[in-house]
């Protein structure tokens, strides 16, 4: 059941997709606008000899993706449109490494590859610094097994964590290949789903590495990190535990959202520049 809590959040959140949908849509127009208005000074200028800059007509930076929403925010508006929020430094993080999600697709879940009874680390090397995981493969060997494949076929690399939460429940959640930094994710899925794990008696004290899900057998490839002891329901499949790394999750979570807001895009531009799974 919902609690009005939880509804003023999917609410927020709903509202907040329509901004950022909103200010795509106007910045694109305005570039569209400038595009022509950059070709027609284009044309005097090589008329009368002169030079010419004309800023902000065009922007050559494909990695900034906050360029459009920048923009909006820059030129003069009557239409009292929302102001993007503004992303500040966190210490500890640097630029992610180049790359993009490679958005691979699968039809069913991978097979049985791994072996329950013995050991695995997932190692997240992020921008803002390395989290190590050992991971559950004997309570969650589904669980395992999918992210032992994902992560052979490079499926997280340059994945973002889009969401972070810092009142009630205390969550770094990522896996969403789909996500960015600035428009909202959290729909993105490798194609296919797979049973839950784990949930008799399930808990989720600080370390605890869990699926994030939809509803009962959903689980794709977006699981979360807890920083700090959290109250859920035992209704997302526990897979591992943090065993490096922690005060780097809690460090983003220190820097709160993007938004200001308790639940929303962490302020850090968290980027997983590799994810790998060992043996052992």
């Amino acid at each position: 059941m919902v609690s009005s809590e939880q509804r003023r959040r999917q609410l927020a959140r709903e509202k907040y997709e329509r901004q950022m949908e909103r200010r795509i849509e106007v910045a694109a127009a305005r570039r569209r606008r400038n595009t022509v208005l950059g070709a027609s000074l284009a044309v005097v200028v090589l008329a009368g000899g002169g030079t010419l800059i004309a800023t902000g007509a065009f922007s050559s930076d494909d990695k900034d993706k906050t360029s459009a929403a920048s923009s909006a925010q820059a030129a003069p508006t009557q239409t009292g449109e929302p102001t993007a929020p503004t992303r500040k430094p966190v210490e500890g993080c640097t630029d992610p490494a180049p790359g993009a999600p490679n958005g691979k697709k699968w039809q069913a879940e991978p097979a049985m590859s791994i072996d329950p009874g013995a050991s695995y680390t997932m190692a997240l090397d992020t921008n803002c610094g390395k989290v190590t995981i050992a991971l559950d493969a004997a309570k969650a060997p589904h669980t395992v097994n999918s992210f032992s494949f994902l992560a052979g076929e490079k499926y997280f690399d340059h994945t973002k964590c889009h969401r972070l939460t810092t009142d009630g429940i205390f969550v770094l959640q990522c896996g969403d290949p789909t996500a960015s930094a600035t428009v909202p994710g959290g729909t993105g899925d490798p194609g296919y789903k797979f049973a839950d794990e784990n949930l008799a008696g399930a808990t989720y004290p600080a370390g605890t590495v869990a699926m994030a899900n939809s509803g009962p057998g959903t689980n794709g490839s977006q699981f979360f990190l807890v920083y700090k002891d959290t109250k859920l329901p035992p209704n997302y499949t526990p897979f591992g535990k943090i065993s490096g790394g922690l005060d780097v999750v809690q460090k983003i979570a220190a820097a709160g959202t993007l938004e200001g807001s308790p639940d929303g895009h962490p302020m850090a531009d968290v980027t997983f520049n590799s994810v790998t799974v060992s043996k052992g």
